[in-house]
């Protein structure tokens, strides 16, 4: 379980293929408060630590999860968002975040307003997923709230404390980008439709 408040960026620094499987390395400033076994949601999905070594760490995406998710576009060198599972007695300051990427968008659009930035991503809405008006969102990990919410596309305005310290600065149009929707929202949509 997590709350979307992206802890640390983390830099993709080596990615083997084996069999359908990716193995991605990744340096992080709180590789060495990890171990083996645990979980760290990156660009919001929710990986196993496999192995540690000094400052890097190694996590293993598996076909399902390279199908539904950005992650089999990374590149060494690309920046993630991290966050690691949230404590039992923390502090929700997001909203309930999985860690499971529900599918993926792309960015349509950037407008800076003069101190903040308004995103606007789309969807396939096909995939029965929804956004509401002031709802919650999950964009790579980054929990957020919805503006514009269209049957296909929303829009999300970000702060600069949270477009310096994401990967939301390196954004352009076409960035394709993880989406895990409300997990309220997803079973209120499940029961209506019964």
């Amino acid at each position: 379980m997590f709350t979307g408040i992206i802890e640390k960026l983390g830099t993709v620094s080596k990615i083997t293929k084996e069999a359908d499987n990716l193995h991605i390395s990744v340096t992080s400033e709180f590789t060495d408060e990890l171990k083996i076994d645990q979980s760290v949601a990156h660009n919001g999905v929710c990986l196993t630590v496999v192995a540690i070594d000094e400052d890097t760490y190694t996590v293993t995406a598996i076909k399902e999860t390279l199908q539904k998710t950005n992650l089999n576009s990374l590149k060494v060198g690309d920046k993630v968002n991290l966050e690691r599972a949230m404590k039992l007695g923390d502090r929700l300051d997001g909203h309930i975040v999985q860690g499971h990427v529900d599918q993926t968008g792309h960015c349509t659009d950037i407008k800076n307003d003069n101190g903040s930035w308004f995103f606007t991503f789309d969807y396939d809405a096909a995939k029965n997923n929804i956004t509401i008006e002031k709802g919650s969102i999950t964009i790579n990990g980054t929990s957020l709230t919805v503006v514009n919410s269209e049957q296909n596309s929303f829009s999300v305005a970000i702060i600069p404390y949270t477009y310096e310290h994401t990967n939301f600065h390196t954004f352009e149009t076409g960035t394709e980008v993880n989406l895990e929707f409300d997990v309220i929202g997803k079973y209120v949509a499940r029961l209506t439709n019964l």
